[in-house]
């Protein structure tokens, strides 16, 4: 009967990219086997994950080589990719992904994605090789801005545009608009708003439009659609957060119901609004959609209408901004925020945030 092999694997850039170093951790019924861990010099996170995997998988075809292999990662593009449920465009993304396929037979490997907390020991390994590196690959500290770096460089990043819906009904207001059951529609003023972007969109020659499918954000996609002429996606990667009980309540009503609720909300990115999705949770949501988009479409122009928290958290992962930073910017109704990423590791670059917005 052939064996079954546990892999959990991550890999970490201090400075994406930066230092970058990898774990992973290969187990058998319970029983660690193996700890590996290493640096691989100057890097980003995505190509450190995909190291960890291989740094896996190779040991685990020196054990065995018929063995099965049970792959479980907290990156969300490497096990897409790995699963072929995403297109891998770019030569060194390809490259990375056909060396982890040609360390063990694919047929035999799964793929699972799993929380970062759940891949804590993993996570360890690949700090304890950054803080300590090794006699042969000693880390080296390097000084550098990586962005001044690459706008020197031929490479054409994807160019994603995210434009927030026009105004409804609870705008105005600044009530809580999430997923839940009353979906908003545009007001005629989010309508005249949404013509006013879609002309500006149209200046932009993009090549790709996608929106959440949201009635907000789809009516405000539609408008832009039919001014550009572009096939319209839909992909619900790009929902608001949830805002759970409190979904269509003011500030007020949620601070006289609830002002101690409140208060943890204002505190912390890691607190539930009404019991739905946290900013810590979304974070991790729009940054895997971030990535899928950059996998999907290398070097386009990307616009994607979606929600004022969504491009919030958008912008703090492009700057690297603490968790809690989202709470320090704010979309208004039709405006556009732009990030470039470069394919070829990952790097993001927040290009200008609200801009031909509705202010108010």
């Amino acid at each position: 009967m052939a064996r079954t092999f546990k892999l959990t694997a991550d890999g970490g850039s201090r400075g994406n990219p930066g230092p970058a170093g990898y774990g992973a951790v290969v187990s058998e019924n319970g029983k660690i086997l193996a700890e590996l861990f290493d640096v691989i010099g100057i890097a980003t996170n995505n190509v450190a994950e995909y190291s960890g995997l291989l740094a896996g998988l190779s040991h685990i075809h020196q054990l065995d080589p018929n063995a099965n292999v049970e792959v479980a990662m907290d990156s969300k593009l490497v096990v897409e990719q790995m699963s072929g449920r995403w297109q891998i465009k770019h030569a060194d993304m390809r490259d990375l992904a056909k060396q982890c396929r040609d360390a063990h037979s694919p047929s035999l490997v799964t793929y699972k994605w799993i929380p970062r907390d759940e891949n804590s020991h993993a996570d360890r390994l690949a700090n304890k090789a950054l803080d300590g590196g090794s006699a042969n690959n000693p880390i080296v500290v390097v000084q550098e801005n990586y962005l001044t770096d690459r706008l020197r460089s031929d490479e054409v990043p994807t160019l994603i545009y995210l434009v927030r819906h026009g105004e409804t009904v609870l705008t105005p207001t600044r009530k809580f608009s999430g997923v839940g059951a009353l979906d908003p529609e545009l007001t005629a003023d989010g309508f005249l708003q949404a013509e006013r972007v879609a002309s500006e969109v149209a200046k932009l020659k993009p090549d790709i439009l996608i929106a959440s499918p949201l009635q907000r954000t789809r009516q405000t996609a539609e408008v832009i659609a039919q001014t550009t002429g572009l096939d319209l996606h839909f992909d619900e990667d790009w929902f608001e957060l949830s805002f759970g009980t409190w979904d269509g309540k003011s500030i007020e009503e949620v601070k006289a119901e609830d002002p101690d609720s409140y208060q943890a909300w204002l505190n912390s990115s890691s607190y539930r609004p009404g019991g739905g999705e946290s900013y810590d949770e979304a974070r991790i949501r729009i940054e895997a959609a971030l990535e899928k988009v950059v996998a999907e479409y290398p070097g386009k122009k990307v616009v994607i209408v979606t929600h004022n928290g969504v491009i919030k958290s958008a912008a703090n992962i492009a700057i690297g901004g603490p968790n809690d930073g989202v709470f320090h910017m704010d979309a208004t109704p039709c405006s556009i925020s732009s990030i470039s990423i470069w394919p070829s590791d990952g790097l993001r670059a927040l290009r200008s945030f609200n801009e031909h917005g509705h202010h108010r």
